[in-house]
Formats: structure tokens, C-alpha cells, sequence
């Protein structure tokens, strides 16, 4: 297994991944008390995988792919399911997407176009994640577990949709310098 990469930071993003279908079924059946415990876990297996990666210093190739890849998964998806089953709006959802396959597709293109280079998160995406995160736990907290505040869900839907868009602008930025420093060399 040490040679595919799967250490202990491996196999537990890959657990995160698995909780992802797991997820979706309980927020579309309906269980949302569940579903936050569920995502809750989700949540707290990041912090775990990366803490053990970085202290026990067994980061992986591996590790660095599949890691983003859980969480792009995970937030998208509750985020999809959220917007069917009519508990976040679909503007939101729709900008989160958006956002996130813009991503995607900007980092396919600059490994394409561009000289190859390590592309670190943005600090203002770090930002938009944990509010993403945050938003989804407090949603299916107060759908699951009884919490009413609906001011507050409205708020934290503003403050993810502010920097769901800065974040994307900014790496709308960077590539474009990225490919400006490309052109230039040519």
C-alpha cells in the first residue's frame, strides 16, 4: 500500500470521500440531523489528515490530489443537494459550482499552457472554504438539531456569496498574470 501511496492522511481523505454519497442520501431522505453529523465528521477528518501528514511527515503526491478532491466533492455535492431539497437557494448554489469547475478548469489549463508550478490555495479561498463549510453546518444544524436563526442563515449565505466571488475573481488574477508571464516568454 506505502507504494500507491494509501498511509493512514490517505485513508482517511479517502473515508471523507466515501461519506460523500452517504451525505447527499440524508440530506435528500430528509435527515439532517444525521447529515450534520456526518459532515461534522467529514469536516474534522481534514483537519485530522492533514495534522498527521504534516507531523508525521508522510505527505504523498497522492495525498496532495486527493485531498482537494474530497473537499471540492463534499461541499459541491451537500451544496447540489442542499438546492434540491430547497433549503439553500439556487443562485447559490449555482455561484458555489461555478466557482468551484472555474477552478478546476483554470488549474487544468494553466498545467497545460503554462510551465508547470505549484499552484498553493489562495488565502481568500481558505476563507471562502471555511465559510462554505460553516454555512452547511449551520444549515443542516438548524434544519437537524432544532437551532432557529434564520437571520443568521441569511447573513452567512451573503458572506458566502461575497467571498465565493472574490475568491474566484482572485484566481481569475492570477491566472491571468500567470498566462501574461507565458505569453511573455514566448
Amino acid at each position: 500500500m506505502t507504494r500507491l501511496g494509501l498511509n493512514l492522511p490517505n485513508l482517511i481523505t479517502l473515508g471523507r470521500l466515501l461519506s460523500v454519497p452517504l451525505t447527499i442520501w440524508l440530506i435528500l431522505g430528509g435527515r439532517y440531523g444525521t447529515a450534520f453529523w456526518v459532515f461534522g465528521g467529514a469536516g474534522l477528518s481534514d483537519a485530522l489528515d492533514g495534522f498527521i501528514a504534516k507531523r508525521f511527515d508522510c505527505r504523498t503526491r497522492l495525498g496532495a490530489l486527493l485531498d482537494p478532491i474530497a473537499d471540492k466533492a463534499l461541499l459541491v455535492s451537500v451544496y447540489v443537494s442542499l438546492g434540491v431539497a430547497g433549503q439553500l437557494p439556487n443562485w447559490l448554489v449555482i455561484l458555489v459550482v461555478f466557482r468551484d469547475v472555474t477552478i478546476i478548469g483554470g488549474f487544468v489549463l494553466m498545467h497545460t499552457i503554462a510551465a508547470p508550478q505549484r499552484f498553493d490555495p489562495l488565502y481568500i479561498s481558505k476563507i471562502n472554504t471555511l465559510v462554505q463549510a460553516f454555512l452547511i453546518a449551520f444549515v443542516l444544524a438548524r434544519l437537524g438539531l432544532g437551532a432557529d436563526a434564520r437571520l443568521a442563515t441569511v447573513l452567512l449565505i451573503g458572506l458566502a456569496a461575497v467571498t465565493t466571488v472574490l475568491s474566484g475573481l482572485s484566481y481569475l488574477v492570477r491566472w491571468a498574470r500567470i498566462l501574461a508571464r507565458s505569453e511573455q516568454a514566448l
